[in-house]
Protein backbone atom coordinates (compact mmCIF):
# COMPACT_ATOMS: atom_id res chain seq x y z
CA UNK A 1 0.00 0.00 0.00
CA UNK A 2 1.47 3.33 -1.21
CA UNK A 3 2.12 6.07 1.68
CA UNK A 4 -0.77 8.50 2.04
CA UNK A 5 -0.04 12.05 0.63
CA UNK A 6 -0.45 14.62 3.95
CA UNK A 7 -1.72 18.26 3.83
CA UNK A 8 1.45 19.04 5.78
CA UNK A 9 4.16 17.37 7.14
CA UNK A 10 6.55 19.25 9.77
CA UNK A 11 10.16 17.70 10.66
CA UNK A 12 13.21 18.88 12.67
CA UNK A 13 11.80 20.34 15.40
CA UNK A 14 11.05 19.37 19.32
CA UNK A 15 7.83 18.75 20.55
CA UNK A 16 5.62 19.14 23.59
CA UNK A 17 2.89 17.15 23.15
CA UNK A 18 1.12 18.43 26.15
CA UNK A 19 -0.83 14.80 26.57
CA UNK A 20 -0.72 13.39 29.87
CA UNK A 21 2.15 11.77 30.66
CA UNK A 22 4.18 12.58 27.58
CA UNK A 23 8.17 13.96 27.46
CA UNK A 24 9.44 15.55 24.80
CA UNK A 25 10.05 14.25 21.19
CA UNK A 26 13.51 15.30 19.91
CA UNK A 27 13.56 15.59 15.47
CA UNK A 28 9.89 14.78 15.42
CA UNK A 29 7.62 14.00 12.28
CA UNK A 30 4.31 15.91 12.56
CA UNK A 31 1.97 14.68 9.66
CA UNK A 32 -1.33 16.57 9.54
CA UNK A 33 -4.51 15.46 7.09
CA UNK A 34 -8.07 17.07 7.38
CA UNK A 35 -7.27 19.19 10.10
CA UNK A 36 -6.21 17.15 12.81
CA UNK A 37 -2.79 15.17 13.63
CA UNK A 38 -2.28 12.11 11.81
CA UNK A 39 1.13 11.21 12.86
CA UNK A 40 3.33 12.36 15.56
CA UNK A 41 6.53 10.11 16.42
CA UNK A 42 10.34 10.47 16.59
CA UNK A 43 11.87 10.65 12.98
CA UNK A 44 14.05 7.78 11.59
CA UNK A 45 17.18 7.53 9.55
CA UNK A 46 15.56 4.66 7.65
CA UNK A 47 12.59 5.95 7.14
CA UNK A 48 11.71 7.58 3.40
CA UNK A 49 10.14 10.83 4.02
CA UNK A 50 6.53 10.87 4.04
CA UNK A 51 4.76 12.85 1.26
CA UNK A 52 2.53 16.10 1.70
CA UNK A 53 1.20 18.83 -0.22
CA UNK A 54 3.31 21.25 1.97
CA UNK A 55 6.28 21.02 4.38
CA UNK A 56 8.07 22.64 7.10
CA UNK A 57 11.66 21.79 8.19
CA UNK A 58 11.99 23.30 11.63
CA UNK A 59 15.02 22.27 13.08
CA UNK A 60 15.71 24.63 16.18
CA UNK A 61 12.33 25.44 16.56
CA UNK A 62 9.63 24.16 19.69
CA UNK A 63 6.36 23.06 18.80
CA UNK A 64 3.72 22.97 21.55
CA UNK A 65 -0.35 22.76 21.18
CA UNK A 66 -1.90 26.00 20.88
CA UNK A 67 -2.41 27.76 23.92
CA UNK A 68 -5.79 28.27 25.12
CA UNK A 69 -6.68 31.91 26.84
CA UNK A 70 -10.32 31.27 28.54
CA UNK A 71 -10.71 34.66 30.09
CA UNK A 72 -9.78 37.61 27.97
CA UNK A 73 -11.46 41.10 26.34
CA UNK A 74 -9.78 41.77 23.12
CA UNK A 75 -11.21 45.37 23.34
CA UNK A 76 -9.71 46.79 26.28
CA UNK A 77 -6.54 47.13 24.45
CA UNK A 78 -8.05 50.41 24.93
CA UNK A 79 -7.12 51.33 27.91
CA UNK A 80 -3.36 49.96 27.90
CA UNK A 81 -0.34 51.38 29.62
CA UNK A 82 -3.34 53.15 32.00
CA UNK A 83 -5.57 51.00 33.50
CA UNK A 84 -2.86 48.87 34.80
CA UNK A 85 -1.71 51.83 37.09
CA UNK A 86 -5.69 52.62 38.22
CA UNK A 87 -6.16 49.37 40.81
CA UNK A 88 -9.28 48.42 39.99
CA UNK A 89 -10.96 47.00 36.77
CA UNK A 90 -11.81 49.22 34.24
CA UNK A 91 -15.75 48.83 34.05
CA UNK A 92 -15.32 50.16 37.73
CA UNK A 93 -12.95 53.06 36.90
CA UNK A 94 -13.72 56.63 36.09
CA UNK A 95 -11.93 58.68 33.54
CA UNK A 96 -11.26 56.36 31.13
CA UNK A 97 -12.92 54.54 28.35
CA UNK A 98 -15.77 52.71 28.91
CA UNK A 99 -17.49 49.59 27.09
CA UNK A 100 -20.64 51.60 26.99
CA UNK A 101 -19.02 53.66 25.28
CA UNK A 102 -17.87 51.91 22.08
CA UNK A 103 -19.65 51.69 19.30
CA UNK A 104 -19.66 48.78 16.88
CA UNK A 105 -17.40 49.88 14.36
CA UNK A 106 -14.86 50.77 17.09
CA UNK A 107 -15.25 47.51 18.93
CA UNK A 108 -14.90 45.73 15.08
CA UNK A 109 -11.07 47.25 14.91
CA UNK A 110 -10.13 47.40 18.34
CA UNK A 111 -11.08 43.46 18.83
CA UNK A 112 -9.74 42.79 15.75
CA UNK A 113 -6.32 44.07 16.71
CA UNK A 114 -6.85 41.92 20.17
CA UNK A 115 -7.37 39.18 17.69
CA UNK A 116 -4.18 39.48 16.36
CA UNK A 117 -2.14 40.21 19.39
CA UNK A 118 -3.37 37.10 20.63
CA UNK A 119 -2.50 34.89 17.42
CA UNK A 120 0.73 36.60 17.08
CA UNK A 121 1.86 35.26 20.48
CA UNK A 122 0.62 32.14 20.06
CA UNK A 123 -3.13 31.45 21.52
CA UNK A 124 -5.14 29.46 18.85
CA UNK A 125 -8.29 30.10 20.95
CA UNK A 126 -9.36 32.84 23.47
CA UNK A 127 -12.85 33.36 25.51
CA UNK A 128 -13.39 36.95 25.16
CA UNK A 129 -16.32 38.73 26.48
CA UNK A 130 -17.20 42.38 25.78
CA UNK A 131 -19.55 44.71 23.80
CA UNK A 132 -20.72 44.59 20.00
CA UNK A 133 -20.49 40.36 20.12
CA UNK A 134 -22.71 40.10 17.01
CA UNK A 135 -20.08 42.35 15.37
CA UNK A 136 -16.78 41.48 16.97
CA UNK A 137 -16.83 37.33 16.99
CA UNK A 138 -17.11 36.68 13.67
CA UNK A 139 -14.20 40.01 12.93
CA UNK A 140 -12.01 38.02 15.32
CA UNK A 141 -12.52 34.40 13.93
CA UNK A 142 -11.92 35.99 10.50
CA UNK A 143 -8.07 36.70 11.74
CA UNK A 144 -7.49 33.00 12.50
CA UNK A 145 -8.23 31.84 15.72
CA UNK A 146 -11.03 30.00 17.21
CA UNK A 147 -12.93 32.80 19.45
CA UNK A 148 -15.57 31.87 22.18
CA UNK A 149 -17.26 35.20 22.53
CA UNK A 150 -20.40 36.84 24.08
CA UNK A 151 -21.04 40.12 24.86
CA UNK A 152 -21.23 40.84 29.04
CA UNK A 153 -24.66 39.62 30.48
CA UNK A 154 -25.91 42.10 33.05
CA UNK A 155 -28.68 43.79 34.48
CA UNK A 156 -26.86 46.77 36.08
CA UNK A 157 -26.75 50.28 34.72
CA UNK A 158 -22.86 50.29 33.23
CA UNK A 159 -22.77 54.35 32.83
CA UNK A 160 -23.20 54.54 37.16
CA UNK A 161 -20.75 51.74 38.47
CA UNK A 162 -17.60 53.76 37.93
CA UNK A 163 -18.89 56.38 39.88
CA UNK A 164 -20.03 54.40 42.96
CA UNK A 165 -24.25 54.16 41.28
CA UNK A 166 -26.03 50.37 40.71
CA UNK A 167 -28.91 50.25 39.31
CA UNK A 168 -30.20 46.82 38.32
CA UNK A 169 -32.66 47.59 35.81
CA UNK A 170 -35.20 44.84 33.76
CA UNK A 171 -34.55 46.27 30.39
CA UNK A 172 -30.83 45.97 30.53
CA UNK A 173 -31.26 41.95 31.56
CA UNK A 174 -33.18 41.57 28.59
CA UNK A 175 -31.35 42.89 26.03
CA UNK A 176 -28.02 41.40 27.17
CA UNK A 177 -29.22 37.83 27.79
CA UNK A 178 -31.56 38.06 24.73
CA UNK A 179 -28.49 38.98 22.36
CA UNK A 180 -26.38 36.42 23.88
CA UNK A 181 -28.67 33.37 23.30
CA UNK A 182 -29.07 35.52 20.20
CA UNK A 183 -25.78 35.28 19.14
CA UNK A 184 -25.48 31.43 20.45
CA UNK A 185 -27.81 30.68 18.16
CA UNK A 186 -26.77 32.64 15.04
CA UNK A 187 -22.61 31.28 15.54
CA UNK A 188 -21.89 28.63 18.06
CA UNK A 189 -20.61 25.69 16.20
CA UNK A 190 -20.12 27.80 13.05
CA UNK A 191 -16.57 28.68 10.81
CA UNK A 192 -16.01 24.77 11.14
CA UNK A 193 -16.31 24.63 15.00
CA UNK A 194 -14.04 27.41 15.31
CA UNK A 195 -16.33 29.96 16.53
CA UNK A 196 -18.48 29.02 20.29
CA UNK A 197 -20.50 30.72 22.91
CA UNK A 198 -20.20 30.90 26.76
CA UNK A 199 -22.61 32.96 28.58
CA UNK A 200 -20.96 35.29 30.16
CA UNK A 201 -22.24 36.64 33.24
CA UNK A 202 -20.39 40.00 34.15
CA UNK A 203 -20.20 39.26 37.97
CA UNK A 204 -22.30 38.99 40.61
CA UNK A 205 -22.13 42.49 41.23
CA UNK A 206 -23.57 43.24 38.15
CA UNK A 207 -26.29 41.20 37.91
CA UNK A 208 -29.09 41.74 40.44
CA UNK A 209 -29.89 38.09 42.31
CA UNK A 210 -33.31 37.47 40.22
CA UNK A 211 -31.30 37.70 36.84
CA UNK A 212 -28.34 35.48 37.84
CA UNK A 213 -31.09 33.23 38.14
CA UNK A 214 -32.42 33.58 34.73
CA UNK A 215 -28.66 32.97 33.74
CA UNK A 216 -28.82 29.70 35.19
CA UNK A 217 -31.53 28.90 33.73
CA UNK A 218 -30.71 29.79 30.34
CA UNK A 219 -27.72 27.92 30.67
CA UNK A 220 -29.18 24.43 31.60
CA UNK A 221 -32.28 25.20 28.84
CA UNK A 222 -29.19 26.45 26.45
CA UNK A 223 -26.80 23.70 27.40
CA UNK A 224 -24.28 26.44 27.17
CA UNK A 225 -21.50 27.15 29.28
CA UNK A 226 -21.16 30.02 31.80
CA UNK A 227 -18.21 32.03 32.37
CA UNK A 228 -18.13 34.91 34.84
CA UNK A 229 -15.46 37.05 37.41
CA UNK A 230 -16.06 35.54 40.65
CA UNK A 231 -14.24 37.03 43.90
CA UNK A 232 -12.49 39.79 42.32
CA UNK A 233 -12.59 42.85 44.07
CA UNK A 234 -13.52 43.45 47.64
CA UNK A 235 -16.23 46.20 45.94
CA UNK A 236 -17.75 42.79 44.79
CA UNK A 237 -17.64 41.23 48.17
CA UNK A 238 -19.34 44.09 49.77
CA UNK A 239 -22.05 44.30 47.63
CA UNK A 240 -23.29 40.99 47.51
CA UNK A 241 -22.86 40.93 51.35
CA UNK A 242 -25.14 43.57 51.69
CA UNK A 243 -27.64 42.50 49.11
CA UNK A 244 -27.64 38.66 49.53
CA UNK A 245 -26.24 38.29 52.84
CA UNK A 246 -23.68 35.60 51.87
CA UNK A 247 -20.31 35.53 49.70
CA UNK A 248 -20.61 35.46 45.97
CA UNK A 249 -19.30 31.80 45.50
CA UNK A 250 -22.13 31.44 48.08
CA UNK A 251 -24.87 33.26 45.94
CA UNK A 252 -23.63 31.16 42.77
CA UNK A 253 -23.97 27.76 44.24
CA UNK A 254 -27.75 28.52 45.83
CA UNK A 255 -28.52 29.46 42.35
CA UNK A 256 -27.07 26.35 40.37
CA UNK A 257 -24.05 28.38 38.71
CA UNK A 258 -21.31 26.77 40.60
CA UNK A 259 -20.62 23.39 38.83
CA UNK A 260 -18.03 22.70 36.53
CA UNK A 261 -19.37 23.86 33.35
CA UNK A 262 -18.28 27.75 35.17
CA UNK A 263 -15.25 29.28 34.42
CA UNK A 264 -14.60 31.66 37.33
CA UNK A 265 -11.95 34.52 36.54
CA UNK A 266 -9.98 35.64 39.59
CA UNK A 267 -11.21 33.63 42.69
CA UNK A 268 -9.00 36.52 44.44
CA UNK A 269 -10.89 37.17 47.61
CA UNK A 270 -12.24 34.10 48.84
CA UNK A 271 -12.86 32.31 52.54
CA UNK A 272 -12.21 28.95 52.93
CA UNK A 273 -15.33 27.90 53.13
CA UNK A 274 -15.83 29.48 49.62
CA UNK A 275 -12.36 27.42 48.08
CA UNK A 276 -14.20 24.28 50.13
CA UNK A 277 -17.55 25.63 47.81
CA UNK A 278 -15.56 25.86 44.14
CA UNK A 279 -13.27 23.13 44.61
CA UNK A 280 -16.33 20.84 45.33
CA UNK A 281 -18.41 21.98 42.62
CA UNK A 282 -15.48 21.42 40.31
CA UNK A 283 -15.04 24.67 39.18
CA UNK A 284 -12.76 25.83 36.18
CA UNK A 285 -10.72 28.85 37.90
CA UNK A 286 -9.32 31.32 35.14
CA UNK A 287 -6.09 32.33 36.68
CA UNK A 288 -4.98 35.85 36.00
CA UNK A 289 -1.19 35.38 36.96
CA UNK A 290 0.21 38.64 35.93
CA UNK A 291 -3.26 40.86 35.80
CA UNK A 292 -3.76 40.16 39.50
CA UNK A 293 -0.58 40.51 40.76
CA UNK A 294 -0.30 43.65 38.76
CA UNK A 295 -3.14 45.00 40.90
CA UNK A 296 -1.42 43.64 44.27
CA UNK A 297 -3.21 40.63 44.60
CA UNK A 298 -2.96 36.94 43.62
CA UNK A 299 -5.31 33.99 43.62
CA UNK A 300 -4.74 31.41 46.51
CA UNK A 301 -3.98 29.15 43.70
CA UNK A 302 -2.74 25.95 45.60
CA UNK A 303 -5.50 26.04 48.63
CA UNK A 304 -7.94 26.23 45.16
CA UNK A 305 -6.07 23.33 43.07
CA UNK A 306 -6.20 21.32 46.29
CA UNK A 307 -10.09 21.43 46.95
CA UNK A 308 -10.86 20.73 44.03
CA UNK A 309 -10.86 23.39 41.81
CA UNK A 310 -8.89 22.68 37.94
CA UNK A 311 -7.10 25.97 37.14
CA UNK A 312 -6.82 27.38 34.05
CA UNK A 313 -5.34 30.76 32.73
CA UNK A 314 -6.41 33.80 30.95
CA UNK A 315 -4.71 36.91 30.20
CA UNK A 316 -7.54 39.25 31.23
CA UNK A 317 -6.95 42.39 30.18
CA UNK A 318 -4.74 44.96 28.25
CA UNK A 319 -1.97 42.30 26.91
CA UNK A 320 -2.35 38.44 25.29
CA UNK A 321 0.68 36.93 25.75
CA UNK A 322 -0.01 33.27 27.38
CA UNK A 323 4.43 32.61 27.34
CA UNK A 324 4.12 35.38 30.06
CA UNK A 325 1.28 34.78 31.60
CA UNK A 326 2.70 31.02 32.80
CA UNK A 327 5.98 32.66 34.21
CA UNK A 328 4.05 34.83 36.30
CA UNK A 329 1.13 31.80 37.42
CA UNK A 330 4.72 29.87 38.29
CA UNK A 331 6.36 32.62 39.85
CA UNK A 332 3.78 33.72 42.11
CA UNK A 333 2.23 30.54 42.64
CA UNK A 334 6.42 30.02 44.40
CA UNK A 335 5.83 33.01 46.00
CA UNK A 336 2.91 31.74 47.85
CA UNK A 337 4.29 28.77 49.12
CA UNK A 338 7.49 30.23 50.36
CA UNK A 339 9.71 27.23 48.03
CA UNK A 340 10.26 25.30 44.99
CA UNK A 341 8.09 22.14 44.61
CA UNK A 342 7.91 19.10 42.77
CA UNK A 343 4.10 20.04 42.46
CA UNK A 344 4.27 23.61 40.69
CA UNK A 345 7.09 23.14 37.91
CA UNK A 346 6.81 25.11 33.89
CA UNK A 347 4.98 21.61 33.31
CA UNK A 348 2.00 22.49 35.98
CA UNK A 349 1.28 25.85 34.23
CA UNK A 350 2.36 24.57 30.80
CA UNK A 351 -1.24 22.26 31.08
CA UNK A 352 -3.34 24.95 32.36
CA UNK A 353 -2.46 27.01 29.03
CA UNK A 354 -3.40 24.36 27.29
CA UNK A 355 -5.11 20.86 28.36
CA UNK A 356 -6.67 22.50 31.24
CA UNK A 357 -7.56 25.32 29.10
CA UNK A 358 -9.21 23.10 26.75
CA UNK A 359 -11.35 21.06 29.60
CA UNK A 360 -12.73 24.37 30.92
CA UNK A 361 -14.14 24.80 27.20
CA UNK A 362 -15.63 21.54 27.04
CA UNK A 363 -13.10 20.82 23.89
CA UNK A 364 -10.46 18.49 25.37
CA UNK A 365 -11.39 15.86 23.08
CA UNK A 366 -10.58 17.86 20.47
CA UNK A 367 -7.41 20.68 20.98
CA UNK A 368 -5.33 21.15 23.84
CA UNK A 369 -2.59 18.64 23.06
CA UNK A 370 -0.56 17.41 20.15
CA UNK A 371 -2.31 13.54 19.97
CA UNK A 372 -3.21 11.71 16.69
CA UNK A 373 -6.90 12.07 15.69
CA UNK A 374 -7.05 15.74 17.69
CA UNK A 375 -7.59 19.07 15.53
CA UNK A 376 -3.76 20.18 14.52
CA UNK A 377 -3.96 23.43 16.14
CA UNK A 378 0.00 23.91 17.04
CA UNK A 379 2.40 26.78 17.59
CA UNK A 380 5.98 26.94 16.79
CA UNK A 381 8.27 28.95 18.62
CA UNK A 382 11.65 29.82 16.90
CA UNK A 383 14.30 28.59 19.99
CA UNK A 384 17.51 29.52 17.46
CA UNK A 385 17.83 33.12 19.89
CA UNK A 386 20.23 34.24 22.24
CA UNK A 387 17.78 34.40 25.24
CA UNK A 388 16.41 30.82 24.47
CA UNK A 389 19.92 28.79 24.09
CA UNK A 390 20.97 26.51 24.96
CA UNK A 391 17.87 24.51 24.43
CA UNK A 392 19.06 22.16 27.18
CA UNK A 393 15.71 21.44 28.76
CA UNK A 394 12.91 22.47 25.91
CA UNK A 395 9.91 22.94 28.71
CA UNK A 396 11.93 25.19 31.23
CA UNK A 397 13.15 27.47 28.48
CA UNK A 398 9.31 28.35 27.49
CA UNK A 399 7.93 28.49 30.61
CA UNK A 400 11.03 30.76 31.98
CA UNK A 401 12.24 32.96 29.14
CA UNK A 402 10.57 32.53 25.88
CA UNK A 403 7.93 35.36 24.87
CA UNK A 404 4.80 35.14 23.03
CA UNK A 405 6.67 37.25 20.13
CA UNK A 406 9.16 34.14 19.82
CA UNK A 407 6.01 32.21 17.95
CA UNK A 408 7.47 31.68 14.55
CA UNK A 409 4.31 29.45 12.87
CA UNK A 410 0.92 29.24 14.59
CA UNK A 411 -1.90 26.77 13.03
CA UNK A 412 -5.32 26.00 13.40
CA UNK A 413 -7.34 23.02 12.24
CA UNK A 414 -3.73 22.52 10.09
CA UNK A 415 -4.36 25.85 8.49
CA UNK A 416 -1.17 28.20 8.81
CA UNK A 417 -2.93 31.22 10.23
CA UNK A 418 0.79 33.01 10.91
CA UNK A 419 4.18 32.01 9.32
CA UNK A 420 7.41 33.90 10.03
CA UNK A 421 5.91 35.89 12.87
CA UNK A 422 3.28 37.31 10.29
CA UNK A 423 -0.22 36.40 10.04
CA UNK A 424 -1.34 35.27 6.70
CA UNK A 425 -5.26 36.12 6.62
CA UNK A 426 -4.86 39.70 7.66
CA UNK A 427 -2.65 42.79 6.93
CA UNK A 428 -1.24 43.54 10.33
CA UNK A 429 -0.76 47.23 9.75
CA UNK A 430 -4.01 48.49 8.39
CA UNK A 431 -5.08 46.21 11.34
CA UNK A 432 -3.04 48.27 14.12
CA UNK A 433 -3.98 51.46 12.07
CA UNK A 434 -7.07 51.13 12.43
CA UNK A 435 -7.79 50.37 15.81
CA UNK A 436 -5.30 52.98 17.08
CA UNK A 437 -7.68 55.27 15.31
CA UNK A 438 -11.18 53.94 17.24
CA UNK A 439 -9.26 54.10 20.60
CA UNK A 440 -8.22 57.71 20.19
CA UNK A 441 -11.31 58.86 19.14
CA UNK A 442 -12.68 57.09 22.62
CA UNK A 443 -9.90 58.65 24.68
CA UNK A 444 -11.08 62.14 23.35
CA UNK A 445 -14.55 61.08 24.38
CA UNK A 446 -13.98 59.54 27.60
CA UNK A 447 -12.06 63.02 28.78
CA UNK A 448 -14.25 65.31 27.19
CA UNK A 449 -12.78 66.99 25.18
Amino acid sequence: MSEPLYDLVITGATVLTGAPASHAIDDAVIAISDGRFARIEAASRDAAPLRAHRSLHLPGRVVTPGLINVHTHANLSMVRGVAEDLGFAPAYTPGIPQGHMVTPDEAYAIARLGALEALLFGSTLINDTFVHADVVTPAMADVGLRVWSCGRIHDVDFSGVSVGRWDHVDAIGDKTLGEAIALAERYDGKSGGRIGVQLAAHAPDTCSTPFLRRIARAAEDTGLRVTTHLSQSKVELARIRERDGMSPPELLDELGLLNDRLTAAHCIHVSDGDIARIGNAGVHVAHIAKGNATGATIAPTHRLRAAGAKLTLGTDNMHADMVEVMRWALAVGRIQLGAVTPDWQPETVFEMATLAGARAMGLEDEIGSIEIGKRADFVAFDFRRPHLTPMTNALGNLVHVAQGRDAEVVAVDGELMVVDGKPTRVDADAVRRDAALAIEALWVRARGS
